[in-house]
């Protein structure tokens, strides 16, 4: 999902893990606690003095934000599209028991497609989509959501040095906009924009875009022109 992204930054050393329970590691447990060890371990170990681009989407960027609140000092520049950090009431009691009745959903072309156009999935990179989420055990996406609809911006999250960019798409839900306003309340170095005429998933529907956002960041530029600028 990020090879758009791969391709923009080939003068840079990109690292793609597979999340646990995810991909080519779908027969890993997944926890986001768990898995920001294991990305701050790599990226002590890759970093070696360079500076230290964070990039994450989704439970992805649920993810860096516990990265960035577990080492405060390592990560330069961030950048956390679509993070949701405002746990829904009742989630872990409604997720088990919908999976269960709708879990066969996924194995179906028909269904599957459906999905990919809501996700942004290009025809390019569906038959992939399509495999992975039939290698997805049941109990595997039910802890993923789980993780993804009770998580909350850790303590220490305040004290990261990282300059954070944070995105949200104009068509996506109340609860990821206001999302946005929770995590700039919490840290001073950091700026919020929305970005238009998309939903959940700016880096796929508007790759050319969403690099340039990351290359103006990441350079100190001033970001492209269009985006909206979110007010504390």
């Amino acid at each position: 999902m990020w090879e758009q992204q791969i391709q923009y930054f080939k003068d840079y050393h990109c690292l793609v893990p597979d999340l646990p329970g995810h991909g080519l590691s779908s027969s890993t447990d997944f926890s986001i606690h768990h898995t920001a060890e294991e990305i701050l371990s790599l990226i002590l170990t890759k970093a070696q003095g360079k500076k230290v681009i964070l990039i994450g989407f989704s439970l992805g960027a649920q993810v860096a934000i516990k990265i960035l609140s577990m080492n405060t000092d390592i990560v330069d520049y961030a950048i956390l599209n679509s993070a949701l950090v405002r746990p829904i009431p009742l989630a872990n009691k409604i997720i088990k028991p919908t999976i269960w009745l709708t879990y066969r959903l996924t194995k179906n072309r028909t269904f599957s497609k459906l999905q990919a156009k809501q996700l942004y999935i290009s025809e390019q990179m569906f038959e992939t989509y399509y495999k992975e989420t039939n290698n997805m055990e049941r109990n595997t996406l039910i802890n993923i959501l789980e993780e993804n609809m009770s998580f909350s911006i850790p303590k220490d999250f305040s004290r990261s040095k990282s300059k954070i960019l944070i995105t949200v798409g104009d068509q996506e839900k109340k609860m990821m906009k206001k999302s946005v306003l929770d995590l700039m309340d919490k840290t001073i170095h950091c700026k919020g924009i929305i970005i238009p005429n998309v939903g959940h998933g700016a880096s796929l529907s508007e790759p050319e875009l969403f690099n340039k956002i990351v290359d103006a960041w990441i350079h100190d530029r001033e970001l492209p022109n269009g985006l909206v600028p979110i007010k504390r």
